[in-house]
């Protein structure tokens, strides 16, 4: 199986489709890109609009600082295969973001020195989360997931 159709095991199954097109329905949404640094800000934008759209506005500030650390992590292992990013919603109060590559190097949180330039990402999205992250390993690579609830429950 590809990393597509792997990628939210347990949680929903996708088709395979070409690189940056977008699969969705009323509670799944992802998007492929490729491994560059500009997927950044369109795995930003694809998830800003797609939070509006479910009316989860309250979300995106906090959705898309996490997006963006999921998806630096993922560009930065240069692996050549797809790289997915997808939006789930489980309930009415509860985002689950995913990003799916080809490595098979699993994320760590450390803990930054005063003067490091870089390794705060995992605990910025430990902190926004609530601890509620984590990692599936698939035999050709990862997903990380990291989930979020509004506070009050909100219509779809």
């Amino acid at each position: 199986m590809n990393l597509l159709s792997n990628v939210v095991r347990g949680d929903a199954l996708l088709q395979r489709g070409p690189d940056a097109s977008v699969h969705s329905s009323a509670e799944l949404a992802t998007i492929c890109l490729p491994y560059r640094p500009e997927s950044v800000g369109a795995a930003r934008r694809f998830v800003r609009t797609k939070l509006r759209a479910w009316g989860l506005d309250d979300l995106v500030d906090d959705a898309v600082v996490i997006v963006s650390e999921l998806v630096t992590n993922s560009v930065e292992t240069c692996c050549r295969a797809r790289l997915l990013v997808g939006l789930r919603r489980p309930t009415d109060r509860t985002v689950r973001i995913l990003v799916g590559d080809g490595s098979r190097s699993m994320p760590v949180m450390v803990q930054a020195g005063p003067d490091a330039t870089s390794g705060r990402g995992l605990a910025m999205v430990h902190r926004l989360t609530h601890g509620r992250w984590g990692v599936t390993p698939l035999a050709f690579g990862k997903v990380v997931h990291a989930d979020l609830a509004t506070p009050t429950p909100t219509s779809r």
